[in-house]
């Protein structure tokens, strides 16, 4: 496992897990709160690796997460962590894939579900979900579980497990709820917070007033200055999302929104444009924004202040990750003010205030991000890896290693990054050529 660590470049812990990995590991019940980003899926991850018996092909470890989003991102890493020991099994239990396939690979052993409630429910009614032998239970952003009303299917599913359980639950903030629900559910659970500062220097924070009708133009305003290449805009409802897109498309600028009316196929589709910087903004509200972690995200706008100064402290910290810098602009109109007092009191800043009339917004060139992504129909269950594609386009195709970016791989279809002067020419070439040994079929999105 440590050699896998290595590795994987994972050489200090980040604060949650030295925090929270020696408690777990003890077998201590945890109440953890901590930011997304900040490392907590290793932390947990971790703690249930080391007490899996590899050889024993049960479900010894669940973790119940808000969104399908967040449940791939969790499964990717735990793959990742537990790549150090051979053929232990993890499973996604989320929508968008049939109960039929998911009941199938249960039938044939799995160690660890990382699931959203809603269908790890829908496979313990059908009995395809057995749990006599869990050892470990995670609840990931489980305030954010509470947000979306899934408190009823965290009790049913928690009651259903082995009483002799080790209880891990994560929070970014910390409600009433989540007391209630640790006090239902844990046993003598330790308890770590960490509430992280931003640190001025990696996030800096500007403040415009701004009336209320001229906020969605404000917004493209601030884009137009700060030109980044990408750029996440929270917005407090998904009729605010839906007209924020409106106006940014009108005004030359790439957007796309996430919201809960989205198809699986669409929201997966925009993520994966947004993450290989195929589009300059992402629009979002915050439930749907919840769980991204984005690499090189340059800026995020607060086109409402939150009335939770939690929320904009999460909000923010969604930039500036790592080594990397970030802004972090936020427009307020005047009866705004009070919730700012709140976020500087909570942030313990003070908060810089600018001019939204002395922006340079004179550079009207459109805002183009620098890559086009391409789908190719075809992907996991057609043996295509993401090696099969790089190797289309830099042997066949004749494209550089550094013309292509991100490489995302699904179930059915194959997502590619390319440079936007190739974007025309690699759709030709590579529906012309083969990956695999097979034709495909290739558009941009």
């Amino acid at each position: 496992m440590l050699a896998n660590l290595q590795q994987l470049d994972y050489r200090t812990m980040t604060p949650i897990q030295a925090a929270s990995l020696p408690l777990a590991l003890a077998g201590h019940d945890l109440i953890a709160q901590a930011r997304t980003g900040s490392g907590k899926t290793t932390a947990f991850g971790l703690a249930l690796l080391n007490k899996l018996n590899p050889k024993n092909f049960a479900v010894q470890a669940m973790v119940l997460c808000p969104t399908r989003e967040l449940a791939d991102q969790v499964t990717q890493e735990i793959r990742r962590l537990a790549r150090f020991e051979d053929n232990i099994k993890v499973l996604a239990l989320v929508g968008g894939s049939t109960l039929r396939n998911q009941a199938t690979s249960l039938e044939n052993g799995v160690h660890i579900v990382v699931g959203t409630p809603g269908r790890i429910m829908d496979h313990m009614e059908r009995g395809y979900l057995k749990l006599d032998e869990l050892a470990t239970l995670v609840l990931d952003e489980a305030d954010r579980m509470l947000d979306m009303g899934f408190h009823d299917d965290i009790a049913y599913v928690a009651r259903r497990c082995p009483a002799r359980r080790q209880t891990l639950l994560f929070s970014a903030t910390y409600p009433e709820g989540i007391a209630q629900l640790a006090k239902q559910f844990l046993r003598q659970p330790q308890e770590v917070k960490l509430l992280e500062q931003h640190s001025e220097s990696k996030i800096r924070q500007r403040f415009y007033e701004v009336r209320h009708e001229e906020r969605l133009q404000a917004v493209a305003r601030l884009l137009k200055h700060y030109r980044p290449v990408s750029a996440l805009a929270f917005c407090n409802t998904k009729q605010q999302c839906r007209d924020l897109l409106n106006v940014l498309r009108h005004e030359g600028i790439q957007a796309l929104t996430l919201n809960g009316d989205l198809e699986q196929r669409e929201r997966d589709q925009v993520l994966i444009q947004f993450a290989n910087r195929s589009c300059t903004v992402l629009v979002a509200t915050d439930v749907a924004a919840r769980g991204l972690d984005i690499a090189n995200l340059e800026a995020v706008i607060n086109v409402d202040v939150t009335p939770d100064p939690e929320i904009h402290i999460h909000r923010i910290g969604r930039t500036g990750r790592g080594d990397e810098e970030g802004w972090a602009l936020s427009l307020c109109s005047h009866g705004d003010k009070r919730r700012v007092a709140a976020i500087a009191e909570a942030m313990n800043c003070g908060l810089t205030w600018s001019e939204l009339g002395a922006l340079d917004a004179t550079d009207n060139s459109p805002l183009v991000p620098p890559m086009v992504t391409l789908q190719i129909l075809g992907g996991r269950k057609d043996k295509i890896r993401p090696g099969d594609v790089l190797g289309a386009l830099t042997g066949e195709a004749g494209f550089t290693r550094e013309q292509v970016g991100k490489i995302t791989v699904t179930d059915q279809t194959t997502y590619v990054a390319v440079a936007r002067d190739i974007a025309r020419e690699a759709v030709r070439r590579l529906s012309a050529g083969r990956v695999k040994g097979k034709t495909v079929k290739v558009r941009a999105l």
